[in-house]
C-alpha cells in the first residue's frame, strides 16, 4: 500500500528539523552545512531546500520554534489564577514551572546560539525575547490585574511588576548558566529553594500589606 503523502512529507520535515536543531546547537550557524543535515537526516539535500528554501529559514524556523515550545509547555502546565487561588500559590508554580521548563542544556545552547548569530539575524533577538521573557511577562501582568483586584497585591504599574517578577526568577540562573556553561545549571532541589525565595521577596515588596 502506497504510503499517504501528507504523513510522508510530515516526517521528512521533522527529521530534517531534528537534525538541524542538533547540528546548529552543537557547531552554530556557520559551521553547520545543508549537506550533513540531509544526511542525517535522511533526505537529500534538494529534500531540505524544498521545505525550507533557505539554510537561513531553517535557522530561524528551530529558533522560533523551540522558543514557542517552551513557551507553551508553560502555558499548559501553570494554571491562570481564578478567584480563591492564592497568590503565593500561582506564583510558586509559575516560578518553579518557568524554571523547570527554561533551565535545560538545550535551551541554554539555544540562548547562547541566539545571541552569538545577534548581528546575523537581529530579528532572533526579538523572536526570543517575544515568545520567552514577553509571552511570560504578559502572562503575569494578566495574572496581577486579578491580584490586584483581589487586593493581593498593590502594583501601580503591572507591566514592571511582572518584569520584576520574571527576572527575578530567571535573572541569576540564566546568567550563571549563560556564563558558565551546562554544568553552571542549577539542580531541581536548588532551583526550587530560589522559587521559593523569589517568591518570597517580590510578596515582601507587592503583596498585601497587613
Amino acid at each position: 500500500m502506497t504510503e499517504p503523502a501528507k504523513p510522508r512529507m510530515t516526517r521528512k520535515r521533522q527529521s530534517i528539523l531534528a537534525a538541524a536543531t542538533d547540528l546548529f546547537l552543537q557547531r552554530g550557524f556557520l559551521a553547520t552545512n545543508m549537506d550533513e543535515v540531509a544526511a542525517i537526516a535522511g533526505v537529500s539535500k534538494q529534500t531540505v531546500y524544498a521545505h525550507f528554501g533557505t539554510k537561513e529559514a531553517l535557522f530561524l524556523e528551530i529558533v522560533t520554534g523551540m522558543t514557542g515550545v517552551a513557551g507553551d509547555e508553560l502555558q499548559e502546565q501553570v494554571a491562570d489564577p481564578v478567584d480563591g487561588r492564592p497568590i503565593e500559590a500561582f506564583l510558586l508554580d509559575f516560578a518553579e514551572q518557568q524554571l523547570a521548563i527554561v533551565m535545560t542544556p538545550r535551551l541554554m545552547q539555544l540562548r547562547r546560539l541566539v545571541i552569538g548569530e545577534a548581528e546575523r539575524f537581529p530579528e532572533l533577538g526579538k523572536r526570543l525575547h517575544a515568545k520567552g521573557p514577553g509571552r511570560s511577562i504578559a502572562r503575569l501582568m494578566k495574572a496581577f490585574a486579578h491580584y490586584g483586584e483581589t487586593g493581593d497585591i498593590e502594583a501601580a504599574d503591572l507591566a514592571a511588576a511582572a518584569s520584576f517578577f520574571n527576572w527575578l526568577v530567571m535573572g541569576a540562573p540564566v546568567n550563571d548558566a549563560m556564563l558558565l556553561g551546562d554544568q553552571a545549571i542549577p539542580d531541581a532541589e536548588a532551583l526550587r529553594v530560589h522559587a521559593v525565595e523569589s517568591v518570597r521577596i517580590f510578596l515582601s515588596a507587592y503583596g498585601r500589606k497587613p
